[in-house]
């Protein structure tokens, strides 16, 4: 049994272009082109994609999910050491789930917080090794201190700030606007702005962040959930600006 590139990128939640640079990576190949030139998977690279999303959620680059694709040719036992994780995750979700369920009871209630009530399973210190890989240590440092001095308040803000930066990069991905276009370079320097609270953007860091926006699952779904090919707008607008406006 086989499926089309549309039909596995539907399935797995992700996108026909990141299929196919996933093909280009050498890290997963069709097992046929038809003679329409559409790429089809069987189930082996069904299993192979599964490995690469696995790695993707795990915080992995492209190139170090081919170094354990390379070196892992036991199927088995490395799908095993993937539920293993999965099960790590799901029990911290959990924790998440409840941590959100006992600050709406005690909000309603008007009763008091505990602080280790309210962040229970919450850990953006999980991200540490992934940035110290690509920006340095003291870029990690940076963003850690500032991030702990915020109040739950000031976090939730920060937060909410993102979320509408990035639906209206959908709003204007769906409307078909130009990523150099001045409506889009707008809602750039805003991401720019928010960006520059716990960094200071170089040329550089930014072309890299708006490539991750595409390369990572993690962050082309946060933006794709607000239409398809929004992460892409990031990324070329964000491209733009560092170019045009960043030395």
């Amino acid at each position: 049994m086989e499926w089309s590139i549309q039909e596995i990128a539907k399935k797995a939640g992700t996108t026909s272009r990141t299929l196919r640079h996933y093909g280009e990576r050498g890290l997963l190949e069709p097992s046929r082109i038809g003679a329409n030139g559409y790429r089809y998977y069987d189930q082996a690279a069904l299993v192979r994609l599964q490995r690469i999303l696995l790695l993707r959620e795990l915080g992995l680059s492209l190139p170090a999910i081919a170094e354990v694709l390379a070196g892992q040719r036991d199927t088995s036992a490395a799908l095993r050491t993937h539920l293993a994780l999965l099960e790590q995750e799901r029990e911290r979700i959990g924790r998440q789930i409840a941590s959100v369920r006992t600050t709406l009871q005690k909000t309603e209630k008007g009763e008091e917080l505990m602080a280790d009530e309210v962040f229970d399973g919450f850990d953006h210190t999980k991200y540490e090794k992934e940035v110290t890989e690509r920006w340095g240590a003291e870029a990690y440092a940076e963003g850690d201190r500032w991030w702990r001095s915020l109040d739950a308040g000031q976090k939730k803000a920060f937060v909410a700030e993102q979320a509408e930066i990035a639906r209206d990069f959908g709003r204007a991905a769906r409307s078909g606007l130009a990523a150099d276009g001045e409506e889009v370079q707008a809602i750039v320097r805003r991401q720019v702005a928010w960006l520059s609270k716990t960094a200071t953007p170089s040329k550089e860091y930014l072309i890299g962040l708006g490539q991750m926006y595409v390369d990572d699952p993690r962050f082309t779904a946060h933006y794709d959930k607000h239409g398809e090919g929004t992460a892409l707008l990031v990324r070329d607008a964000m491209t733009v600006h560092a170019e045009r406006y960043v030395g």
